[in-house]
């Protein structure tokens, strides 16, 4: 029995779509695999779905890098060292974050303000006096709770002696 001609196309139904995108690759990987049997081909595939989930298919004989490397000096393209020089980019601009962080710690804590100018030595007093709001204000305000909860102790140990004092007086026990 033929097969009838499919439309390619996206398939809206998500479940049919996921059994499509199974069967399909390990059709590719079946295929890859008589590649590299029949004609000693070297075969590496990559697939992402669409769920994230990677698969991929390698010849017995080699690995991924070795065929990415092989396909690099094939096109002269260095994909590593581009990659590398990023990362070291990437490495200079935090360690500078680190340093200026670090700097205006010390600055912070009165170490290093020689440098500063007077424009500079005022919008640092301006934060830290900010700063110094803030903690002061956080400060009143857990003082301020603990006086409530102290208060609230208070009234009810006040309570609990005036309900003994009510039940002894009620039974007549006198108490000093």
């Amino acid at each position: 029995m033929a097969r009838g001609k499919i439309q390619i196309r996206r398939i809206e139904n998500s479940t049919n779509r996921q059994v499509t995108y199974s069967k399909r690759r390990n059709g590719l990987f079946k295929k890859a695999n008589e590649l590299t049997v029949l004609c000693d081909a070297e075969v590496s595939l990559i697939m992402v779905s669409s769920s994230g989930k990677v698969h991929e298919y390698i010849s017995p004989s080699t690995t991924t890098k070795q065929l990415l490397d092989q396909y690099r000096k094939t096109l002269g393209i260095d994909i590593w060292s581009s990659h590398y020089e990023a990362m070291q980019e990437h490495l200079k601009k935090l360690k500078e974050v680190n340093m200026n962080l670090r700097r205006q710690i010390r600055q912070r804590v009165g170490d290093c303000l020689n440098d500063l100018s007077f424009d500079e030595l005022r919008g640092l007093q301006e934060e830290v006096e900010a700063a110094v709001a803030v903690i002061r204000q956080r400060k009143v305000r857990m003082i301020s709770n603990k006086i409530d909860t102290t208060k609230k102790k208070v009234k009810s140990q006040a309570d609990i002696n005036m309900s003994l004092h009510e039940l002894y007086a009620r039974d007549g026990i006198h108490y000093e």
